[in-house]
């Protein structure tokens, strides 16, 4: 699963309805090019101010009800200088001046509407709805801008508490009920507004660490299907060179006889993907017998046995890989148009170097006599046949049957005694 399958996952409850309110509205004003967080950060912005619009009806019907005109037109004065910035939003895009206008106007008109009521009691502490200016600029333009804003609301608040006694002399004429009523639902609607805000946000950073645990497993497989998992741990860790000497490794390569020539005849697609068939073959029976895929080029395919962890019996669980290689393909060569393809292999066991080499698209490698002779027995061997050498021979005993091929001249090696591999089994004299 990748992070654009976490964008899709399903959001239910009252922040994930906040969401996909959030998304829809997002769409006002949206130019090409924005990225996701910036679409629904300005969404947010958009939904905040269509939610206390519509709220903002309460206190214009109740005080025009109650014979305040005045305070009635400054919640009034909200509604159209919303649905006005919206309508300018959708014709430029020119979201900062939505956002700065709004936050001037959540702060502003509600200490303007707590000044005319006759302060902070007879308003019903008004000044509440301020409070969502440092909240909204902290989400907008993050904690160093924001600062001002938060220092503005301060600067508003600290003037009301000073001029409050003058305010509170001349009251607007309200029921005591009526005042306490609406302390409660402004109470009630600043904390509605900002859990939905806070809602939107946690949200988000729970999609994110999902999206981003996701990312991190997606690339932990990749990572693992390049290098070993205990040497993925060291290059994780930064350790530095990774290079590590091996007394004992068994070495095994494989390679698709006329295979090459196949690819002058065969169609692209297909050649491909009876490649992959083969190979993803190979990488079963690698990974049931715990060995380590080192690499393939071109037709060629390499394993190892006894690291990157050391094991006994890295040789024996090789030769098991080798069989079943042959078998893989003597199985795919019944089919109809595949009887050309065979397997030749070559393994060899001793002491080898394995390392990380590169920066970029780096491998994990092998060095040594001990690969150099392995590549020799497979170049030197026989079609459908799994030629190994003599240390292979002596090392694997009597649970497998191995035939004396005899001496043979080795490029670069000079006269060796070399074996063929046939079963897991007894040995043939």
């Amino acid at each position: 699963m990748g992070a654009s399958d976490v964008l899709s996952l399903p959001r239910t409850g009252l922040s994930g309805a906040v969401v996909r309110i959030v998304e829809r509205l997002a769409e006002i004003g949206a130019r090409p090019g924005q990225s996701q967080d910036e679409r629904l950060r300005q969404g947010m912005l958009v939904f905040a101010s269509v939610l206390i619009a519509l709220i903002s009806f309460i206190w214009v019907g109740t005080y025009l009800a109650f014979g305040h005109p005045l305070s009635a037109a400054i919640p009034a004065a909200y509604q159209v200088t919303t649905v006005v910035g919206l309508l300018v939003l959708s014709r430029t895009g020119r979201f900062a001046v939505f956002r700065t206008t709004q936050l001037v106007a959540f702060l502003v008109l509600p200490c303007l509407l707590q000044a005319s009521l006759g302060g902070f009691i007879a308003s019903s502490g008004m000044v509440l709805w301020a409070i969502f200016v440092p909240l909204a600029a902290l989400a907008l333009l993050g904690v160093r801008r924001s600062v001002g804003w938060l220092a503005a609301f301060f600067v508003a608040l600290v003037t009301l508490a000073l001029i409050d006694p003058r305010l509170s002399a001349h009251p607007a004429d309200l029921p005591t009920g009526f005042v306490v009523t609406f302390f409660v639902l402004n109470v009630m609607g600043v904390t509605v507004s900002a859990y939905a805000m806070l809602g939107y946000f946690v949200e988000q950073r729970e999609r994110a660490r999902i999206a981003l645990e996701a990312e991190q497993a997606r690339s932990e497989r990749l990572l693992l299907n390049v290098l070993p998992g205990p040497i993925a741990e060291r290059l994780k860790r930064g350790s530095g060179t990774i290079a590590e000497h091996y007394e004992a490794v068994t070495v095994l390569f494989a390679d698709l006889v006329g295979f090459t020539e196949r690819t002058q005849v065969m169609p692209a697609d297909d050649l491909v993907a009876l490649l992959d068939r083969i190979f993803s073959a190979f990488d079963r029976e690698a990974d049931a017998q715990a060995v380590e895929k080192i690499k393939t080029i071109g037709d060629a395919y390499m394993v190892a046995g006894g690291l990157p962890e050391r094991r006994p019996d890295h040789v024996q669980a090789v030769a098991r890989v080798a069989l079943a290689m042959r078998e893989e393909i003597a199985s795919i060569a019944r089919e109809p148009g595949c009887e050309w393809l065979a397997v030749r292999i070559g393994v060899d066991t001793g002491p080898a170097v394995a390392g990380v080499i590169g920066r970029r698209k780096f491998i994990y490698d092998l060095w040594g006599d001990t690969v150099n002779t392995a590549s020799r027995m497979e170049s030197h061997g026989l079609p459908g046949q799994i030629h190994v050498t003599e240390r292979v021979a002596a090392a694997l005993g009597p649970e497998f049957t191995l035939r004396p091929r005899g001496t043979i001249l080795v490029k670069s090696k000079g006269p060796m005694r070399t074996f063929l591999l046939d079963a897991a089994g007894g040995v043939t004299a």
